[in-house]
């Protein structure tokens, strides 16, 4: 059986992404998985092994058709992009670094739509390095769905056996309360029904999260709950989904985690997040689901003031590669 081929664009070359990228693909543990195929500038990463005292060897990879490669040979298909390495300052923000990132990711695109590669998992980009290099994206995921052609994008985190699918994401708390409506939870329950069935779960248990306190204790601590969430949960379930709650917060991420619920909907963006990280903040992977392939990334920035120093943690990097590797086999776009 011709092993899993994943993309693994290096991000933006004056950050983290180089270093993380090296690291992770240096496991062996990933190559019992498939092959990671490296995309990025063979200078910069030989400039980067070097300084940091890697050990592991890179070879260039002329045909992405063929890929080889061993912890001790890591392939990566190089694109050219920084010419001449005195023009990138590790930890600088710069028009030549955005202008790369967005290449790198371009051609990682590629190989998945020309079926070369069967996922994408991706290393930090910096929305302002794009601003500088007069890029129209405002980071990774509007980018991938540009390039894709994909008309919709969905992000979800997945730590052990909790998956986190979000209903909110950059709002205020505030405004994520304010903007709570029926009809939009309904849309995030089936969405949730979506992404399990894509990856073989279609009968897979959803728990929508509770607002308040004790899910309001029965309109003691607000009315979100009897207003909008419980016919929310009603409606859904019409439709034939599988979905209970609103599960009190304090309780349902736990619950996840010991496999009772497939995923909980965050109704918020710190409601998900500080469950996740709290149990395990490098092992807390970002996957974006309704592209025409899958894609997982660390849950990080560029980390521009560790960039280039050897301390990057590369555990995250790790893990969505493995997460890359387990789900991109079993995806189904929808």
């Amino acid at each position: 059986m011709k092993p899993t081929v994943i993309a693994v664009p290096m991000g933006d070359p004056a950050g983290v992404g180089p270093e993380i990228a090296l690291k992770a693909m240096a496991d062996p543990e990933i190559w019992e998985h498939g092959i990671p195929l490296l995309i990025g500038d063979l200078s910069v990463l030989t400039e980067v092994s070097r300084r940091l005292g890697l050990p592991t060897g890179l070879h260039a990879v002329e045909n992405p058709s063929a890929v080889t490669g061993s912890p001790d040979a890591l392939p990566v298909l190089d694109l050219k992009m920084i010419p001449d390495l005195s023009a990138l300052q590790p930890g600088q923000i710069s028009a030549l670094a955005g202008k790369a990132s967005v290449a790198y990711i371009r051609r990682a695109v590629d190989l998945c739509m020309s079926g070369l590669a069967s996922g994408v998992a991706t290393t930090p980009i910096n929305k302002e390095a794009l601003k500088a290099a007069r890029e129209p994206y405002i980071g990774h995921t509007e980018m991938l769905a540009e390039m894709s052609g994909g008309s919709k994008s969905y992000t979800m985190f997945i730590v052990d056996k909790l998956r986190i699918l979000f209903h909110s994401r950059h709002l205020s708390l505030k405004q994520a309360i304010e903007k709570l409506e029926c009809g939009d939870v309904v849309h995030s329950i089936e969405t949730a029904a979506k992404c399990l069935a894509s990856i073989g779960l279609p009968a897979g248990t959803i728990a929508l999260a509770a607002l308040n306190p004790h899910a309001s204790d029965g309109g003691l601590f607000g009315d979100e709950e009897a207003r909008i969430l419980i016919p929310a949960v009603e409606l859904a379930k019409e439709k034939g989904i599988n979905v209970v709650g609103p599960v009190p917060a304090d309780s349902v991420f736990y619950f996840g985690l010991q496999g009772k619920y497939d995923v909980v909907v965050s109704l918020y963006h710190d409601q998900g997040h500080i469950a996740s990280k709290t149990y395990d903040f490098y092992r807390t992977v970002s996957v974006t689901f309704g592209l025409p392939f899958i894609r997982t990334s660390v849950d990080h920035g560029t980390a521009f003031d560790i960039a280039w120093k050897g301390i990057a943690n590369p555990v995250s990097m790790k893990e969505a590669m493995l997460a890359c590797f387990s789900i991109a086999p079993l995806y189904r776009p929808f």
